[in-house]
């Protein structure tokens, strides 16, 4: 997908969107945010596992699809797609979704690491599933994993592999993509991957155990920046109609994808027609923070937009589904340019990329490697000088 993009922040109702801790710069939003060279300076000649970062970084493959996990004897799964950390003791877990069918091995599985940052065991944490694609942590630290196919469950399951999944049908049957919880206002944002999608958000009955509650549909018309409203889905199980056909006036979100709380905004994505996009928990508005049809000149560097993550400092990371396989980073200074680039996989997409608790480290996956087949998966491990 070779789409030009750009980057465009905008405050509704005369307050700025927090963003990791800090302002999304530019309280008068004068002009869009500008490539410009990253914090990190310029990629790097491509290293032994074909990936171009900036320097003082490094990287290694820490599993790849159909082979043993190394320092382990578990089979990593197909298509690793989203993922999320989770911290153990002094070290910490990366879980990953396959998004392939049951008889392939859908489901999701774990990778455990010690404080050096060694493997110490893999496993399944969740089988017999379809098409999981994205999904989200939750406060309580559990892994929401999303099914992508018509009236598509999520399941929330143990990172630590102990407790058995459970299906959590309440928060509604329809094309999951990604979810991410909110607990300054007691919800879990839910996005869709449909032409004709929708934003989704449930409450639960008690925050923490999500097997009753609310889901609810954003309300704006057609318009990309403002307020907004929710109305109830009034069927969340879409048993007649599908739950995005069931409101008048749910706004159409075109091919729902990740999505990523902090601070007061969930940031979620939109592949169809490449935006990013911020909803404001607190003032309940809606706007565009990224929209190719605004580029002003030249192309940008990110050409696609997929599952997001944040660090630290505030910067967004955006994988490419597509593109010229980058992983691009927005900073709080209204910058957008690459931070990696995996080379010599033009058929595949980056997924899951999600930051090691102490953020020191990320974690990703080519979905497809070099074969250009879900079997050829390759989940990676980038260490470095990150800014805290």
């Amino acid at each position: 997908m070779e789409r030009r993009t750009f980057l465009r922040t905008a405050v509704i109702g005369g307050s700025a969107a927090a963003f990791g801790g800090t302002l999304w710069r530019g309280a008068a939003f004068a002009d869009p945010a500008q490539p410009a060279p990253g914090p990190y300076g310029a990629l790097q000649a491509a290293n032994g596992d074909g990936i171009q970062l900036p320097s003082g970084f490094t990287s290694r493959v820490v599993a790849r699809s159909g082979q043993t996990v190394p320092g382990t004897s578990y089979r990593w799964h197909s298509a690793p797609d989203g993922g999320a950390t989770y911290a153990d003791g002094s070290g910490w877990i990366y879980v990953s979704n396959a998004e392939v069918s049951p008889s392939s091995g859908g489901g999701a599985s774990a990778v455990k690491f010690d404080s050096s940052g060694t493997v110490t065991s893999a496993y399944r944490i969740l089988a017999d599933t379809n098409n999981n694609c994205a999904g989200g942590a939750t406060p309580w630290k559990t892994w929401l994993s999303c099914e992508e196919v018509t009236r598509g469950y999520v399941y929330e399951t143990d990172p630590w592999g102990v407790n058995a999944a459970v299906r959590r049908p309440a928060m509604g049957r329809f094309k999951h993509e990604a979810a991410a919880a909110d607990p300054d206002h007691g919800y879990v944002y839910l996005t869709e991957d449909e032409s004709d999608g929708r934003f989704y958000r449930f409450r639960p009955t008690t925050w923490g155990n999500l097997s009753s509650g609310t889901l609810q549909v954003l309300v704006a018309g057609t318009a990309t920046s403002g307020p907004v409203t929710w109305a109830n889905v009034p069927d969340p199980a879409g048993s007649s109609t599908q739950t995005r056909h069931q409101v008048s006036g749910a706004k159409v979100f075109n091919g729902g994808e990740g999505c990523f709380y902090a601070a007061g905004t969930c940031w979620f994505t939109t592949k169809g027609d490449n935006r990013v996009w911020a909803y404001d928990a607190n003032a309940s508005s809606i706007s565009l923070a990224y929209d190719d049809s605004l580029v002003t000149g030249g192309s940008a560097p990110l050409t696609g937009v997929d599952n997001v993550t944040r660090s630290g400092s505030g910067d967004l990371y955006i994988a490419e589904d597509g593109g010229n396989m980058e992983i691009c980073l927005i900073t709080p200074d209204d910058t957008v340019a690459p931070f990696l680039r995996i080379t010599g996989q033009s058929g595949s997409e980056i997924t899951g990329p999600a930051f090691s608790p102490d953020g020191g480290r990320l974690y990703f996956s080519s979905q497809r490697g070099t074969s250009g087949s879900s079997s050829g998966g390759i989940t990676y491990e980038v260490k470095g000088p990150f800014r805290g």
